[in-house]
């Protein structure tokens, strides 16, 4: 006997009506034969996929945990379909030393209720030496904030460590921002924010990211890619980068309906310049950039307003009415969302459905028609461009290491 048997239900490379057994957190058997648990759950056809992984989050945790933290955050996370999280560094105290990434890890064993990694700043040499002791998923490197001399010193530094890890990038040049920035200092309308972060910034940073990575031997991986012309580089490159919803699926023109609630860096582009949802390969990966701040925050004007989006409980819906409009194919959802993150970021046992694999899971209604609602979402954010909006196709089950954590929008 199994501790939890899947029953009825439909895998992407299998006939319908398979079985899935659960134990101890791995998958054991899977049949299109009856299999008996200790408990079953009748799924009466619904899809089951990997647990979805997202390689960029923002919990706050600790010191901004008023915008969000490690248990709202995963529980957003779960609600959406997602079983695994990667946690950007930005948070006080900055987790750039060992001390702090230790301290950042017991607060997200305490709350998440999904499995998690944590990304790393980057500091001494020597402090990230021993942060490297702690598994970081990447280090990353915030280049809009720093001068080309230090990026060449930071390459330099990370490329000099005894292992050598992945090294993520937030890619805006910091010259062109400062001096786009000023010129339209004195614009008030949101849409401004997008010419003062202007795609050119994002196209030279990303040029001088590959240029780095070349020259100091260094794993590259790009945030949030948002320019077609950056796209291109990166793919001539084999450079990996991901995507988020709210870049693939608007442009520039969403400031004038929406605008400060839907300011992020970078900014949503200029038609023609910016990706969509048609640039999504077998290759691409979503990462939210889920980024909540208080409602206050998001609404200080063009300038002052906080950048972020929170997505989490948004984008798989988002990317399932986009294919149950046929602008997208069903056999892509694995892939973008489980599958290349997983390989990406070197997750053992992840991202795939296979015997002797995790048991993270997300049980899908293709069917399941409804309108986001902020009221109903777990995270903090009480803000989403994506609120009001129709969807076709939903995350109704979620688990977790074998154990069932979302039911029909529940958290358990």
């Amino acid at each position: 006997m199994f501790d939890l048997v899947l029953k009825n239900l439909k895998l992407l490379d299998y006939s319908d009506g398979m079985s899935i057994a659960i134990e101890d957190g791995r998958i054991s058997k899977i049949s299109k034969s009856s299999i008996e648990g200790d408990k079953e759950i009748d799924l009466n056809g619904q899809l089951v996929l990997p647990g979805l992984i997202d390689p960029h989050v923002h919990f706050r945790d600790p010191g901004l945990t008023y915008k969000e933290d490690f248990k709202t955050g995963s529980m957003a996370a779960a609600h959406g379909g997602f079983t695994f999280v990667m946690d950007m560094p930005n948070t006080v105290p900055k987790t750039n030393s060992y001390n702090a990434f230790k301290q950042k890890q017991k607060i997200a064993e305490s709350k998440s209720i999904v499995n998690f990694g944590l990304h790393a700043g980057y500091s001494t040499l020597d402090e990230m030496e021993k942060i490297l002791e702690l598994n970081p998923m990447s280090f990353k490197v915030f280049m809009d904030l720093e001068t080309d001399d230090d990026l060449d010193r930071i390459f330099e530094d990370i490329s000099n460590l005894s292992k050598k890890p992945i090294v993520t990038v937030h890619a805006e040049k910091r010259d062109i921002v400062l001096e786009s920035t000023k010129k339209l200092a004195e614009e008030n309308d949101a849409i401004s924010y997008s010419y003062g972060r202007p795609a050119e910034s994002e196209d030279a940073s990303v040029a001088q990211a590959i240029e780095l990575s070349k020259k100091y031997g260094v794993d590259l991986h790009i945030c949030h890619l948002s320019t077609k012309n950056a796209m291109e580089l990166a793919i001539s490159n084999n450079v990996s980068f991901e995507f988020t919803p709210h870049h693939l699926l608007y442009d520039n023109t969403a400031f004038n309906e929406f605008g400060t609630l839907i300011k992020t860096n970078p900014p949503l582009r200029e038609k023609g310049k910016n990706v969509t949802i048609k640039d999504l390969t077998e290759s691409s990966m979503i990462g939210t950039d889920h980024a909540p701040h208080s409602l206050e925050e998001k609404t200080r004007g063009v300038w002052d307003s906080s950048p972020g989006i929170p997505s989490l409980e948004t984008v798989l819906s988002l990317l399932l009415t986009e294919v149950n409009r046929s602008n997208m194919d069903l056999s892509l959802i694995p892939k973008i969302f489980s599958e290349n993150a997983a390989k990406r970021f070197n997750l053992e046992n992840k991202g795939f459905i296979k015997e002797g694999y995790d048991a993270d899971l997300v049980v899908i209604d293709l069917n399941k028609e409804g309108v986001f609602n902020i009221d109903n979402f777990y995270t903090k954010a009480e803000y989403s461009p994506f609120d009001g909006l129709s969807y076709k196709g939903k995350a109704t089950m979620t688990i977790v290491n074998g154990e069932i954590v979302m039911e029909n929008d529940i958290l358990i």
